[in-house]
């Protein structure tokens, strides 16, 4: 199998400040009740992974609508499940890292679930159900609880891609339980469990919000014989192992990048990637590609799930990853957590009541959208002050466009240091500010690779100014400010 983009800155920073009067366009129709609501996220998927879903292409990308410009403002897995709990930034969720390690200051147990996502669906009268990886800390809780807002619950507390240790508090086991799921592919395992929640519970009078929280492409065990002599992979369902075994590693202009001098110190400090590297950065991306393979397949059968119910004309599908991978882009070998567009960019499809088909949205959209969207379908009542707005204006066909900034962050590496980095991801330029002082500025449409900082440069003063004063309002922002 094979996978086959100047004005001045005088005149950017000029623009910028110019916001258009645009008359609203008709929002995407609400449904005639109540939406069911699937979210279906995976654990460190990039947007050029879709190249090989295709069902996720035919049932999602062509049935409803695709945000090109859809971004993790905290690119990691804890802080990105937190912003999708609450709708807000990681600044205002305060959860800040994984937890342990070099994150300390993060993990479930930092996030107040007493007013969260699930909690306001109840309220408006829907069944809530929760399935597979959830926030980095709660397997360690003991006793095992359920947080606050869920109706059933089957979350991961152990085991690798063919172990799956869970704890499950449903109609079956009303008490809670732990069960060990053992022989069977994690995505297999869940997608099933979420086609029987599906099925049980979807035609009932009470609306569906039902979160599927997968695990692949993220990278764990069990080793396998085709793994690189060095590094970690994701393992695959048996029936998808050497399928993009001669898949050659795609080299962007950001590869190994020759020249890092305009880079942060940390950055500029990464040795250029070996051949070894490379060699396995190739054999990672073939591997991802075939775990992708998995979640394709169970977006196939959790859609034929829904279709069989007759529910499809009133259920909202979304899709969407908790961050993005650098695979040797700047002379990373593998990871996320940075402020660059292999890291901050995710995959965002809806399909539904009301959702356009075949259309695809360039607004700058985020994480922090996620629970603003869900509210506004479920007619439900935030508790919080949500940073982010709801996407279905503008799912519309004519929808508005806007010059909104995201804001990107990540940190920090000690209990009392500093962010890690802050910035903020307008259309297009990015600026941002390490936490040791240093300062990126690119401009995406002639350096959409980050090849050059233009941070340095005289002629971009006027951005570079504006930006950083944007930054300086933004950086802790919350709720309309965020917005504006």
């Amino acid at each position: 199998m094979s996978v086959r983009r100047h004005l001045s800155a005088a005149c950017i920073a000029s623009a910028l400040v110019v916001a258009a009067v645009v008359t609203p366009a008709p929002e995407a129709q609400a449904a005639d009740h109540q939406p069911n609501i699937i979210l279906l996220s995976t654990d460190d998927q990039t947007v050029s992974d879709l190249a090989v879903m295709a069902n996720v292409n035919r049932l999602l990308t062509e049935q409803g609508t695709t945000f090109s410009n859809s971004f993790a403002p905290f690119p990691l897995c804890c802080p990105a499940l937190a912003t999708i709990l609450t709708g807000q930034y990681a600044h205002n969720h305060g959860v800040l890292g994984n937890g342990g390690g070099l994150w300390p200051v993060g993990g479930y147990d930092l996030l107040d679930g007493s007013n969260t996502l699930p909690l306001w669906l109840q309220d408006a009268g829907y069944q809530t159900a929760f399935i597979g990886k959830f926030m980095v800390g709660y397997n360690q809780v003991v006793p095992r609880e359920v947080p606050p807002g869920w109706t059933e619950w089957h979350a991961v507390v152990g085991g690798d891609y063919f172990v799956s240790r869970m704890f499950e508090k449903s109609p079956q086991f009303p008490t809670g339980v732990v069960n060990e799921y053992k022989d069977i592919y994690s995505t297999d395992l869940w997608s099933g469990m979420a086609q029987q929640i599906i099925t049980d519970r979807l035609q009932d009078d009470a609306p569906l919000f039902l979160w599927t929280s997968f695990k692949g492409p993220h990278n764990a065990g069990p080793v396998e014989s085709d793994d690189p002599p060095f590094g970690t992979t994701p393992a695959r369902a048996a029936r998808h192992v050497g399928l993009f075994a001669d898949e050659p590693l795609p080299m962007d202009p950001s590869f190994n990048e020759a020249d890092v001098s305009d880079k942060p110190q940390e950055m500029r400090e990464k040795p250029s990637l070996t051949q070894a590297d490379i060699d396995y950065i190739t054999v990672l991306n073939q591997q991802r590609l075939e775990a992708v393979l998995a979640l394709d397949e169970a977006v196939r059968d959790i859609v034929a799930a829904i279709e069989a119910t007759g529910e499809t004309d009133n259920t909202l599908i979304v899709f969407t990853s908790d961050n993005g991978f650098l695979l040797g882009q700047h002379r990373v070998p593998a990871g996320k957590g940075l402020p660059y567009e292999e890291s901050i960019r995710v995959p965002l499809i809806m399909r539904g009541p009301g959702i356009p088909q075949g259309v695809v949205r360039p607004e700058m959209v985020a994480t922090i959208d996620l629970a603003a969207t869900f509210v506004d379908a479920a007619q439900a009542e935030a508790g919080l002050v949500l940073d982010g707005v709801s996407l279905l204006p503008q799912a519309g066909v004519t929808a508005v466009r806007t010059s909104r900034l995201i804001v990107i962050e990540a940190g920090p590496r000690t209990v009392d240091g500093p962010m890690y980095w802050r910035g903020v991801r307008h259309d297009r330029i990015k600026y941002v500010e390490w936490g040791t002082g240093e300062i990126e500025l690119y401009d995406l449409r002639t350096d959409p690779y980050e090849i050059r900082s233009q941070h340095a440069n005289p002629k971009y003063l006027k951005v570079l100014n504006y930006f950083a004063a944007e930054l300086a309002r933004l950086k802790d922002c919350a709720g309309e400010v965020c917005r504006s």
